[in-house]
């Protein structure tokens, strides 16, 4: 396999948006320039390591991963690029990106391909090396640019979905192992964060103040607005903006309608709810609502 012929993605590319239907897989190599604030989208993404190590903050966990490690990363879930200095200039890496759809397609009778991205414990995992390799050869498939075999365009797309259904059919299988899970000396918590979202998941529905946050979690409001930025590369002001706008995504993907969701996602006007929405997702809320 010629791995000179994978689909690449520089360091320097901050895009956090799929131009591709359905999925986009890229090797990515270096550490990255993008992706150092917490960002979210309405797409699952897997990151394997090929080389090197390679940091991920989501939510209130950072993963410090190695070669073989793979960290999976659900829809609308809050994550950055978590930079130790030196570590990972020869970091190499498979990013896969994948919507919702693809995998309902994929998903057979009694089977969600989607379930490992939700299930309880660690995002990241580190299976044997039977199992690895096996995973790290469908993706490297599913990055390759082309196949010498395979010239017609059409013959590789319907490859890659074959590559993409045993991926995550194998995948699925094995996070139900809880051992193969990161423990907890592999992993950084951060507890300011955590009790911050928590805080906000409970009262998202009302006015929040950065006054509340601090005291919250016991700190003044100077202190505490800098090391929230500090550890999430966002300011506090808007991560609760970020959590309202994710709430909102969620309840109109379930149908409900959009005078009722902004509302419920604590928003005070609805011009400021749609500038922000369409800012974010792109389209209004009735064309998210019915994609």
């Amino acid at each position: 396999m010629q791995e000179t012929k994978l689909h690449q993605l520089e360091a320097t590319d901050e895009r956090q948006y799929m131009i591709q239907e359905g999925y986009e897989v890229y090797e990515k190599q270096g550490a990255p320039l993008g992706a150092i604030t917490f960002h979210y989208h309405s797409f699952y993404e897997v990151i394997y390591v090929l080389e090197g190590e390679y940091s991920s903050m989501l939510e209130n966990q950072t993963y410090h991963m190695k070669k073989g490690d793979m960290l999976l990363i659900d829809c609308n879930v809050m994550h950055k690029y978590h930079f130790v200095e030196k570590k990972h200039d020869s970091s190499r890496r498979i990013i896969l990106w994948v919507t919702r759809e693809m995998l309902q397609g994929l998903s057979g009778e009694g089977m969600d391909l989607s379930a490992c991205f939700r299930g309880p414990g660690s995002r990241a995992y580190h299976f044997p090396i039977y199992y690895e390799e096996m995973l790290r050869g469908y993706l490297l498939k599913l990055a390759m640019a082309e196949l010498p075999d395979v010239p017609v365009p059409e013959a590789k797309q319907a490859l890659d979905r074959g590559y993409l259904t045993l991926f995550f059919g194998y995948l699925n299988v094995l996070c139900l192992r809880r051992e193969y899970g990161f423990s907890r000396k592999d992993m950084v918590s951060h507890p300011m964060v955590e009790q911050v979202s928590e805080y906000i998941d409970r009262h998202i529905r009302e006015k929040i103040t950065l006054e509340e946050l601090a005291g919250h979690v016991h700190m003044s409001k100077y202190h505490f607005l800098r090391k929230f930025k500090e550890q999430t590369g966002v300011t506090a002001h808007n991560f609760v903006l970020n959590k309202r706008l994710i709430r909102a995504g969620e309840e109109l993907s379930r149908g409900r309608g959009v005078t009722e969701v902004w509302q419920e996602a604590g928003f005070t006007d609805y011009s400021s709810f749609l500038r922000n929405f369409k800012r974010t997702f792109g389209v209004s809320p009735g064309k998210y609502r019915s994609l």
